[in-house]
């Protein structure tokens, strides 16, 4: 368990396109943690996810610093993930992340964020089945972690993977009372 277990500040990037089930129960179980969880739009006003629910992000990616914070959870979606793909600031932020050895968590399509960053060579990782990784072979599992770097494949897998995440930071203790609490199957013991 992480020193951060209790105090851990996640980033969310978030793009028009987005997966809004990935984005919102990685939001929510973080926050239930509690760890301090803020979403940055690539631009101002709401974003449009990819089944055109209406998301108001916390601040703007331009009004923060990523090196103030010890998370980077990517939720995918085709168009939401392409927007991040093409956005320099967000790869250079999955760089500086993994320089750090700083967590970084992407789902579905959001692994394509990682690869283009450069941060996936010689690393196991998973993402959606209709997903092309081309620096590695997909994985099949539904949640991959390779030391700070944690992959899942989509809609489906994303309250696993954020009680894996959970509990690789801050514990099964605490991973297993927020399963218990939100009436899901506990997490597996490590």
């Amino acid at each position: 368990m992480s020193s951060l277990g209790h105090n851990l500040k996640v980033l969310m990037p978030l793009a028009d396109g987005v997966e809004e089930m990935e984005a919102i129960i990685m939001l929510d179980v973080f926050r239930r943690v509690p760890w301090m969880v803020s979403s940055a739009s690539l631009k101002p006003g709401p974003v449009t996810t990819a089944h055109g629910v209406r998301l108001m992000p916390d601040v703007l990616w331009s009004d923060i610093d990523p090196a103030a914070f010890d998370l980077l959870a990517i939720p995918g979606g085709q168009a939401g993930t392409a927007a991040l793909v093409a956005d320099a600031r967000i790869l250079a932020a999955v760089r500086a992340f993994a320089q750090a050895a700083k967590w970084i968590a992407a789902i579905c399509a959001g692994p394509l964020v990682l690869e283009a960053a450069g941060v996936l060579a010689g690393r196991r990782a998973t993402c959606h089945p209709a997903v092309p990784l081309t620096q590695l072979r997909r994985l099949p599992d539904r949640v991959v972690l390779d030391g700070k770097i944690a992959t899942s494949q989509g809609p489906g897998s994303t309250l696993e993977f954020a009680l894996k995440i959970v509990d690789a930071i801050a514990g099964y203790a605490r991973a297993a009372a927020l399963a218990e609490a939100m009436v899901v199957a506990q997490p597996a013991r490590p």
